[in-house]
Formats: C-alpha cells, sequence, structure tokens
C-alpha cells in the first residue's frame, strides 16, 4: 500500500489554521477556508485565501489578532480590495475582511460624522448628502472603503482624505487601541501612518460643513459624469495603476509612448484612459505585471520619467 506522507511544517499549518478557524467561529465570525480573492478586488485577480475571516464587530477583531499572533500566524487585512493586485498564487496569511455588513456611519454633531473602517466610501458620501453635509464630494465614485482611503490617503479632483477627517481610531502596531489627531496621520500623497506603520483602522471622524443638499448632489453628479466618462469602469481594474510623477501626468506619458491598448495576456492598457490597466478577461496577475513593467521600461526609455506603481502588489 502506497502511503503518502505530509511534511510536518504543512500539517502544524494545517492545525493553526484549523484553531484559528474554530476560535473565529466561536466568537460569531464568519469564517471560510480556501477563499477565492478574486471575488473580494476590484481587478477580479488572484488566488485563495488559506482562511478567511469576517469579524463582526471591533472586540472580534482584536481577539482574532491576537489569536493569530499566539499562533505566529500571518495576518492580511482586507477592505474593498480596490487598489491592489493579488497574487495568482493567493497571500499566505489569514486573510481578515473589514467589511462586515454591520458597519456603521453615525452623525456626532452638526457637521461631524464617524464611520466604520468597513463602510464603502459611496456609502459615507449619500450619508453626508442626506445630512447636508459637504466636503466629502471628491470620493463619490472611489470604489474603497473608509479603512482603505484612510490607508493611502486617498484623493480625487483636488480632495484628499486629510482634507476632510479629523480623527482616526485604530489599533497600532502593538495592538492597542489608539486615537489619531489629523497632525498624526502623517497623510501625504498616497500614504498615511497607517501604510508606513501598519496601523489598522477602525473608524474615521470627518469634520464637514453644512450646505445646501442641491449643492452638493449636483458636484457629486459632476465627478461621477467624469469618471464616467473618463474612466474604463466597465472594466474590472485597480484604478490609476501610477502614482503622478513630479511635473508630469502618468496618462498622457504612457500614451506619448503609443501604449495605448498594449495587451499583455488579459491584461491591457486602457485605450480610453492610459493609466488605467484594465482586465479584458481571464487576466493573471502575472498578466498585470508584466504589463506594469513593460510600462515603467517604455516609459523610463523614452521620457526619462520613472513611474511608481500606485497599486498595492500583495502575496
Amino acid at each position: 500500500m502506497l502511503v503518502l506522507s505530509v511534511p510536518l511544517c504543512l500539517v502544524n499549518n494545517m492545525n493553526k489554521f484549523q484553531s484559528i478557524y474554530d476560535f473565529a467561529v466561536e466568537n460569531g465570525c464568519v469564517a471560510r477556508f480556501q477563499e477565492p480573492l478574486c471575488n473580494h478586488t476590484s481587478f477580479k485577480i488572484g488566488g485563495n485565501a488559506p482562511l478567511f475571516i469576517i469579524p463582526q464587530s471591533d472586540d472580534a477583531l482584536i481577539s482574532l489578532l491576537n489569536k493569530c499572533k499566539s499562533e505566529s500566524v500571518r495576518t492580511f487585512i482586507l477592505g474593498n480590495g480596490s487598489n491592489m493586485l493579488v497574487s495568482d498564487d493567493g497571500i499566505d496569511a489569514v486573510v481578515i475582511l473589514m467589511c462586515r455588513e454591520n458597519a456603521e456611519i453615525t452623525k456626532l454633531s452638526d457637521t461631524k460624522i464617524k464611520a466604520d473602517a468597513g463602510v464603502s466610501l459611496m456609502k459615507v458620501c449619500r450619508f453626508a448628502l442626506n445630512e447636508s453635509l459637504s466636503g466629502l464630494e471628491f470620493a463619490f465614485g472611489i470604489p474603497g472603503s473608509v479603512g482603505g482611503a484612510m490607508f493611502m490617503n486617498a484623493g480625487a479632483y483636488g480632495g484628499e482624505m486629510k482634507d476632510v477627517v479629523c480623527e482616526v481610531q485604530c489599533i497600532s502596531e502593538n495592538g492597542d487601541i489608539i486615537t489619531l489627531s489629523k497632525d498624526e496621520m502623517e497623510l501625504g500623497y498616497r500614504t498615511s501612518v497607517f501604510a508606513k506603520k501598519g496601523y489598522i483602522v477602525l473608524n474615521a471622524t470627518f469634520e464637514l460643513k453644512k450646505e445646501e443638499s442641491q449643492t452638493i448632489k449636483a458636484a457629486m453628479d459632476d465627478f461621477l459624469n467624469r469618471r464616467k466618462t473618463k474612466q474604463p469602469l466597465e472594466y474590472p481594474s485597480a484604478g490609476s495603476v501610477f502614482k503622478r510623477p513630479v511635473g508630469y501626468f502618468a496618462g498622457p506619458l504612457i500614451e506619448e509612448c503609443g501604449l495605448k491598448g498594449k495587451t499583455i495576456g488579459g491584461a491591457q492598457v486602457s485605450e480610453k484612459h492610459s493609466g488605467f490597466i484594465i482586465n479584458i478577461g481571464g487576466a493573471t496577475a502575472n498578466d498585470v505585471v508584466s504589463l506594469v513593467d513593460f510600462v515603467r521600461n517604455t516609459v523610463k526609455e523614452e521620457k526619462g520619467v520613472e513611474l511608481e506603481p500606485e497599486i498595492r502588489i500583495v502575496k
């Protein structure tokens, strides 16, 4: 009889994942093995997570993080998955999804609202509109979550999260719950203290201003129409692939190099907006990485400009 042996390290990992799964379920979390991450990213690309968990409260999240730490198992925090490219092999970690169904938005005062990390920016914008509060119009149409938006200081059309956030509650690298003021968040162009130190955003408070609802809605509609007109929203993508190089715009540089429509596998430089790489069908992470490298090398060679990726490549 043929006996197949399983490496001890693999057995230990399987035991750890099972232990974490059992712990998560006991604490009211949703938990699944071998979850396809292509279902949780805007690129619709990515392999599996060995264990995928959705905590239903901040307390459950903190307990879960402590459990994973005690088992020496890596964790990866996932929001709307709108600014990342997941490896074809998946993420070798317990993936924790922040976008739980009971995530809340609360009005704190006449001009302040607080939103949990897993709430979508679109939902926050609509909440502000209903309360006749202005300041978040620029974010209407950005497909990320509040946590992800704070992580990268998301922005568009002249506005950024740093313009409206006043306070964030997060989990520090030591596992402590701390509250940061705007000045402590180190918010810059597509960066923050959350990205630099791995802090996990729990919620964010925004300071807005009163305005007529019709005026707010007109601005939101205008920004959304601009997105629909200029961006390839009909295809899966991760938004703008490259950061804005100093003194230039990535899209025009790419187009001037004749790369609009350039395709590798199922990945294509959008013909609608050259700053986007889109999944035209069946694209792999390797297709996208190859195309990103090709674009960067071409622009560097022909224009002398170094393009820096804005999307996170995770595995």
